[in-house]
């Protein structure tokens, strides 16, 4: 299935600026976002992501699921557990936390004052942030410049999706959306 006709009317019209390697690479058949057949017992509009294969869930109803591919936090950085989408934005800014600081100076300590959303910025084209409550978990879901990425354990703890693939989710998600890390 080709994937502008899978995404549809989320994408219409949305020009995604990219570096060029990005906007060069092709994801494998296996990452793109498609429709799966899931067993029974799983909320339509719930989102479970599995990180043994790389892949994000969001469930709708009739035992099916869109299936995206996403990348995942490094060893121990991966946190699981069950949490709500508590905030939505489109091309946010970004801050590393003072762990990621701390535990990656060389990489992240020039970004300690942040980063202004855009096509270069680590959370991509849409975030949705990971709440317990009220309280932000600093997890997310999100997009990313590097789509050669999805497929491996590579971020700080979060989430990322390419970023065709979270337009297509942001649109998706209500705030509320219960969120399932395995």
């Amino acid at each position: 299935m080709h994937r502008r006709a899978f995404l549809g009317s989320a994408l219409a019209g949305a020009a995604v600026a990219s570096t060029a390697r990005a906007s060069t690479f092709e994801l494998p058949p296996r990452f793109q976002a498609q429709i799966v057949p899931i067993r029974g017992g799983w909320t339509p509009g719930d989102i479970h992501v599995d990180p043994n294969v790389h892949h994000l869930y969001f469930i709708l109803p009739g035992d099916r699921a869109i299936r995206y591919g996403i990348a995942v936090g490094r060893g121990d950085l991966y946190e699981s557990g069950v949490f709500t989408v508590g905030a939505k934005k489109e091309w946010p800014s970004w801050t590393p936390t003072q762990q990621m600081i701390e535990r990656e100076p060389e990489k992240y300590a020039r970004y300690e004052d942040g980063m202004e959303g855009g096509p270069n910025n680590p959370l991509g084209a849409r975030a949705l942030y990971l709440f317990e409550g009220t309280r932000d978990t600093f997890l997310r879901l999100h997009g990313t410049p590097q789509p050669w990425t999805i497929g491996r354990s590579v971020s700080s703890g979060c989430v990322r999706l390419p970023n065709e693939q979270v337009m297509d989710l942001y649109e998706r998600v209500p705030l509320g959306t219960r969120v399932v890390l395995h």
